[in-house]
């Protein structure tokens, strides 16, 4: 008998379109967000990470959390974010992960987010939807 996977949401949001987006994949997999102010301590096979891509890159609260992961206890990441104006965080997460020697999924996630009066209304119930059905892919692995 196959043993159940375990799947972790961490994230990181100022605006609150992030958290949209971990929720839903939360729900999706049948566990918990949590901000990255908790830490992984148990064991996850893939751990879902989120943040969003501000002028300055990424938030220097994600980047102290992957300093801070433990390999022993996450065997793979996958990257979620949204901005306004900026692409996604994947690439600059995937070079600070690769320097702890997790490994990161190639297919990631993003979407806009709303911010002042940018893209009214996103993440919205297309992304949501759209969010949900990339979390199930994982379900399959």
């Amino acid at each position: 008998m196959m043993s159940e996977a375990k799947y972790a949401v961490r994230y990181c949001s100022k605006t609150g379109n992030t958290k949209k987006l971990a929720e839903q994949i939360a729900a999706t997999l049948g566990c918990k967000a949590e901000t990255v102010d908790h830490s992984i301590q148990s064991k996850a096979d893939i751990l879902f990470l989120g943040c969003s891509v501000y002028w300055g890159g990424i938030d220097p609260v994600i980047k102290n959390f992957i300093q801070n992961l433990d390999a022993k206890y996450v065997k793979k990441i996958v990257v979620f974010s949204t901005s306004a104006l900026a692409e996604r965080a994947y690439p600059g997460i995937q070079r600070l992960l690769k320097e702890k020697e997790i490994c990161v999924s190639e297919d990631n996630f993003y979407c806009r987010g709303e911010f002042k009066f940018l893209h009214k209304g996103k993440p919205d119930a297309q992304d949501l939807k759209d969010v949900s059905i990339f979390a199930r892919k994982f379900l399959e692995e």
